[in-house]
């Protein structure tokens, strides 16, 4: 049975779910993404690890002392941090996206915490030898949020990164539980939009440490993704590491679409 809990950190309290036996496995979600939508990635990996799924700062049901403030990836490393001493340390962790992002600080900064990090697909644009473009295309999703709004940022997000419509299907009819996790997840791309992902995507992991560094560091790449933005990015920080990626299933979403083989996949990285 999942178990909830709240951890109170400076300036916010942590909403947090956990579920499982065995060592820690916290998972770090991207951009406007909460613990919701992990549920059958826990469930497929709770007869080995304790998974800890939660939702980020400026997300869903954690929540600031008083106005959201910007996104800052050392603070919420930080907040990652403190999840993992209150649950049980060292652990396993698994960001995706913009919480690979998180991840890779976490991993540098507070290596004591972490076994071994899986960076799943992290937008590292910064590393690539010429970054402007994306970098451009960054600033072009901003304008649009400012000037038309959110829809229609989101619209122009999912058509360029090949991720489908931001929207479900019309006849499709979606379990209570998943159209509760999309209503919470469309409520935060508002603040990922405004606060957020400029401050992911232009994050420059500290390449030298990681290389460095004592937890064993994966790059993860969705077998679908190739071709797209994000494939190009997880490629520029394997090459800067020195490391091999390992291909996962599925795409960009892949632990939630393909969620019983992406958790064989993450097991084996993550025990190799």
């Amino acid at each position: 049975m999942t178990r909830t809990a709240t951890l109170k950190v400076p300036g916010a309290t942590l909403y947090y779910e956990v579920l499982g036996n065995g060592p820690t496995l916290l998972i770090i979600p991207g951009g406007p993404q909460d613990a919701g939508v992990f549920a059958e990635l826990s469930a497929a990996l709770a007869d080995r690890y304790t998974v800890v799924a939660y939702d980020p700062r400026g997300n869903s049901r954690t929540t600031f002392d008083g106005a959201p403030t910007p996104l800052d990836v050392s603070q919420q490393a930080d907040d990652a941090a403190a999840l993992i001493a209150a649950v049980g340390s060292p652990a396993y962790v698994l960001g995706t996206s913009g919480g690979a992002q998180i991840g890779l600080d976490l991993a540098v900064r507070h290596a004591q915490h972490v076994r071994a990090l899986v960076a799943h697909e992290p937008p590292t644009m910064m590393l690539l030898d010429d970054p402007g473009p994306h970098v451009a295309a960054n600033q072009a999703l901003y304008d649009t949020y400012m000037r038309d709004g959110v829809d229609a940022a989101m619209g122009q997000f999912f058509s360029a990164n090949g991720l489908g419509s931001d929207t479900p299907p019309a006849e499709v009819e979606m379990p209570p539980e998943a159209m509760e996790v999309f209503a919470r997840v469309s409520g935060n791309f508002e603040y990922w939009l405004a606060h957020g992902m400029i401050a992911l995507s232009s994050y420059v992991p500290d390449v030298d440490a990681l290389r460095a560094s004592t937890p064993r560091i994966v790059v993860a790449i969705g077998e679908q993704s190739v071709g797209q933005p994000i494939h190009e990015m997880s490629l520029g920080l394997a090459a800067r590491l020195a490391r091999d990626p390992v291909m996962f299933p599925g795409d960009h979403m892949g632990f939630e679409a393909m969620a019983e083989p992406f958790a064989e996949a993450l097991h084996r990285a993550l025990q190799d």
